[in-house]
């Protein structure tokens, strides 16, 4: 969920096994920094807690995988956010081998989130944008992690402790899947 760790996390993994490192996120955030008149239309979906069309979202990282196409593999951050996303990025970009699932409360979550949005700039680490993406997340997310739970693809990962604590459950896993 959003403040789980997994940009943290992604990072260490990146930095670890060499992978190329896709947030969603970030290629969204970029597109808005860009200035571009897709970027100004993504800003207002993003500062409304909405999620952005699949398409656009699609089309970043097709984009980026293409961009890096000489890569061992790509982490992917925050994505898929909802069933529809994660068949149709198998069915139209790449098979997924495997999903982490970062779990952790809602509670440290905020915490965290409403921290970051101390000094990050983000437009949506606010508290009123927090719960509404809180609920995103219940409601579009969950079940695609019980699609994925359902292929035996996905990898709990308790999220709660230290980014070391964290850092070493994800390291298992990746090991255990051959990385």
């Amino acid at each position: 969920g959003p403040g789980s760790g997994k940009g943290t996390q992604c990072e260490r993994i990146v930095k670890d096994y060499g992978l190329t490192h896709l947030s969603s996120g970030d290629l969204l955030r970029s597109e808005v920094e860009s200035g571009s008149a897709r970027g100004k239309r993504l800003k207002d979906i993003m500062e409304r807690g909405e999620l952005v069309s699949l398409d656009i979202v699609l089309e970043l990282i097709r984009d980026a995988m293409t961009n890096n196409a000489s890569s061992r593999g790509f982490l992917i951050d925050g994505f898929p956010r909802e069933l529809e996303q994660g068949v149709r990025f198998e069915k139209e970009v790449a098979p997924c081998q495997f999903v982490l699932f970062f779990d952790v409360s809602e509670a440290v979550m905020q915490q965290r989130l409403l921290k970051r949005g101390e000094t990050s700039g983000r437009v949506d680490d606010n508290e009123a944008t927090i719960k509404k993406r809180f609920h995103t997340f219940q409601e579009l997310t969950k079940p695609v992690i019980e699609h994925y739970r359902q292929q035996s693809k996905v990898v709990q990962i308790d999220a709660s402790g230290s980014v070391d604590a964290v850092f070493g459950q994800v390291k298992s896993a990746l090991e255990s899947r051959g990385l």
